[in-house]
């Protein structure tokens, strides 16, 4: 009989994940030499080793590839056992998942946490702000509870729920103040401020500016909306930013914010939860607490975000 366990099997989905020793230890609040002792025990036990070692990484063997899905598998419904004996109380408490992605997690998740742990005593948040296709990749192999994004995901096996829309407004340098905001056409002629490959944001202003590519000359990358709207202040460029993200990321930059005519470009945020979930019906009462916390927002006053059932 193979002998081995639970704990085992977490530390060995830590390592296949993050392929170091120390940072899937950190991962998993041990020391490294604690990890390594027990990915070695479990190696014993099935009887054939797991990973390849190297000097700066480690790669999963052959088995260790297949091992890794079914382990994976084991996790998510070891964890969903959890969740439905926490769906079981009157009270939703314990630990709750949540991702959100860049774009958001700034300038709404504040309200979003103290709302929840006003509203549920013995919450415990956990938070990951990470890229769309890195949050659904979580929330499918059960690391996640649910995640706020930018919609629609299109994931068969996901619910989505639409909270609200919001508008992107053009941010330009200060000297732009009053002249005439330019079209989508005209956007392709100027240079250009956007996220870096990766952010669903930025393949949205490059479909309202019906650019499906551009020369290195006409478009330039930034990790955060922060560095976007801070290039702009230096007279660079323009860009592009999220209405919710306005009070925040202009309060110390010399840039004017502008507005495009109607149709304005805009994006659907929502919350996606596997539909296996047991907490489904607790995941639909926290939606309604982040569309609150979206209705209370400074850019609401000014009608650019608007529920997504509206």
């Amino acid at each position: 009989m193979i002998n081995f366990t639970l704990k085992q099997l977490r530390y060995f989905e830590a390592l296949a994940r993050y392929g170091h020793f120390g940072r899937a230890a950190d991962a998993c609040a041990i020391s490294q030499p604690a990890l390594s002792v027990q990915i070695k025990e479990l190696e014993e036990a099935l009887g054939t080793e797991l990973f390849e070692r190297g000097a700066r990484q480690v790669r999963l063997s052959s088995f260790g590839e297949v091992l890794a899905q079914r382990v994976r598998d084991i996790l998510r419904l070891v964890d969903e056992l959890a969740d439905l004996a926490r769906a079981s109380q009157d009270r939703l408490a314990g630990r709750l998942r949540i991702g959100v992605i860049p774009t958001v997690a700034p300038y709404l998740l504040p309200r979003i946490i103290g709302n929840l742990t006003r509203m549920y005593d013995g919450l415990d948040i956990n938070v990951r702000e990470t890229l769309t296709s890195k949050l659904v990749q979580d929330l499918l192999e059960g690391r996640l509870d649910t995640a706020i994004v930018a919609l629609p995901i299109s994931e068969p096996s996901l619910t989505e729920v639409a909270l609200f829309e919001e508008n992107f407004v053009l941010v330009r340098p200060d000297d732009d103040d009053g002249k005439p905001v330019p079209s989508r056409e005209s956007l392709r002629e100027m240079r250009l401020l956007l996220l870096e490959e990766g952010h669903c944001f930025r393949d949205q202003a490059l479909s309202f500016c019906n650019m499906r590519s551009a020369l290195p000359r006409e478009l330039l990358d930034g990790s955060s909306l922060s560095t976007l709207v801070q290039m702009v202040s230096a007279g660079i460029g323009v860009t592009l930013i999220p209405e919710m993200a306005v009070p925040v990321e202009t309060r110390s930059a010399s840039v004017s914010v502008a507005r495009f005519e109607s149709p304005q470009p805009s994006r659907t945020i929502g919350m996606i939860w596997r539909k296996t979930s047991p907490l489904a019906k607790q995941l639909l009462q926290i939606s309604e607490v982040v569309r609150q916390c979206a209705d209370t927002m400074p850019a609401r006053s000014g009608s650019a975000m608007r529920a997504a059932s509206d």
